[in-house]
């Protein structure tokens, strides 16, 4: 089954060919560094890591991008609130999102446009729009886009132009209202900017939020690339302004997908500060929780589902995360020492199947967890021929190379250690339990804890 993926531009699934054969270009929209990012953040960004993965597995060589919003309204007042520079407040906390992405297991983005570094040609995007009569000033040297010159505006979030009543011009960034309004491009400059100001043609000020990712994107993946990520709340008004000022400027195409994460549940309703359900990764990880617990709960839903997170499931994802360590570990030790190639099961064709029907995460898990309660029991019945272990083990790292989900510290057995099990599994065998005892010593020498168990050795970090 070929790869399908839910365009939210077509509101179906269809299949997925890249512009470029064997390459993608994939642009997610990144934080708004004034604050730390919250858990509710992070359901799109594991989302769209699970995405890279999938594609990256599937043989693509994927060029992805995440801008990083450094120049906005809410980076501008947390600035003055604080009483720092601008670029000192955005550089502390991309630095706190940096951290938080490499904690989650969220592989980098290839690159990390910042706005401040495009202001040059955001004023020249905008000067194209204002040539072409798409865009017109104001007296106050601010520039707006006139929604009514693109005839498709409206076509992402499914907006009934002709039914509603057009509003009047927005300055904000952030809008929630469904309604069309023509929209900032350039903002003239207020005191309230202080010193973040920029001298264009039209008169001093700086870019609106939209235009700075049409520019990102347009300047390091082209002016029409493949796949386009984001929350649902983006939808409107942000990426429907994208299409529209970055269409008008370039007279192509400008985003072949469309991808959307739903919205994340936090303890049984909307994530807000009043509700004390508001967690960053720093309150996750002072509640114990792992990286992989937390990535099973924002990967056991479908992408487009509503999910929740809740500490009363950290207990559920925690046994399963473990329950998967085991498995790892299980293999691990009865693994063959040379590798016998890398064939895999039956059952990855259906894990696959699940996985290219839009990510289908529920349906792939549920696959693979079945698969793996089978496999460990016939391992530890001695029912499972040394090519069957080995393509056993041959899944599992496909697998974990897509989830993340197993827990062994960051790191794989070291080579020494697992000759060492070996030997002591031998000795075992032949109940020298002294030499037995002596190497499980030399192993916690090492920094490694063996348990032996009715299910055989078990490996843990000391």
């Amino acid at each position: 089954m070929e790869l399908r993926l839910y365009n939210t531009f077509s509101r179906k699934k269809e299949n997925f060919k890249p512009i470029k054969d064997n390459q993608v270009g994939l642009y997610t929209c990144g934080p708004t560094v004034y604050d730390f990012s919250h858990i509710g953040n992070f359901r799109t960004f594991i989302f769209e890591d699970l995405l890279k993965r999938w594609l990256v597995h599937l043989g693509y060589k994927v060029n992805h991008i995440m801008n990083i919003t450094d120049l906005d309204d809410k980076t501008i007042k947390k600035a003055k609130e604080e009483g720092v520079d601008l670029k000192e407040l955005t550089d502390r906390y991309t630095s706190h999102f940096m951290e938080d992405l490499k904690w989650l297991k969220i592989l980098p983005a290839d690159n990390y446009p910042r706005a401040t570094e495009y202001i040059d040609r955001m004023i020249d995007m905008i000067q194209t729009l204002l040539d072409k009569n798409y865009a017109y000033k104001e007296n106050d040297g601010s520039v707006y886009f006139n929604i009514s010159s693109f005839k498709k505006y409206g076509n992402l979030a499914k907006l009934d132009l002709k039914g509603q009543k057009r509003t009047k011009r927005i300055n904000d960034d952030e809008y929630d209202k469904d309604s069309p309004q023509d929209f900032a491009l350039w903002k003239g400059w207020k005191e309230a900017d202080g010193d973040n100001v920029w001298k264009a043609p039209w008169g001093k000020g700086r870019p609106g939020w939209h235009v700075e990712c049409s520019v990102m994107s347009i300047d390091t993946l082209g002016e029409n690339f493949d796949i386009h990520c984001g929350g649902v709340d983006n939808i409107f008004p942000h990426h429907e302004n994208e299409i529209a000022q970055s269409e008008c400027s370039t007279g192509k195409p400008f985003v072949n997908y469309w991808l959307h994460s739903e919205f994340l549940m936090v303890d049984g309703g909307k994530m807000s500060k009043s509700l004390g359900n508001y967690y960053k990764i720093e309150d996750l990880k002072n509640m114990n929780f792992s990286a992989e617990s937390i990535r099973y709960q924002l990967l056991s839903g479908h992408y487009r589902t509503k999910i929740l997170f809740s500490f009363n499931k950290k207990h559920e994802s925690d046994k399963i995360i473990r329950r998967l360590t085991d498995f790892y570990l299980l293999l691990y030790e009865n693994k063959p020492i040379k590798s016998l190639g890398k064939s895999l099961p039956g059952t990855y064709l259906e894990f696959k199947k699940a996985m290219n029907d839009d990510l289908n995460t529920p349906r792939a898990l549920g696959i693979f967890f079945d698969w793996m309660k089978t496999e460990s029991k016939k391992i530890k019945d001695n029912l499972s021929n040394t090519e069957e272990i080995s393509s056993a083990w041959n899944f599992l790292k496909v697998f974990n190379s897509i989830f993340d989900f197993i827990e062994l510290n960051r790191q794989e057995v070291p080579e020494n250690i697992a000759a060492m099990l070996e030997i002591r599994k031998e000795a075992r065998r032949n109940k020298d339990w002294a030499y037995s005892d002596q190497i499980r010593e030399s192993i916690f020498n090492e920094g490694w804890l063996v348990e032996d168990t009715p299910d055989g050795q078990k490996l843990k970090k000391a």
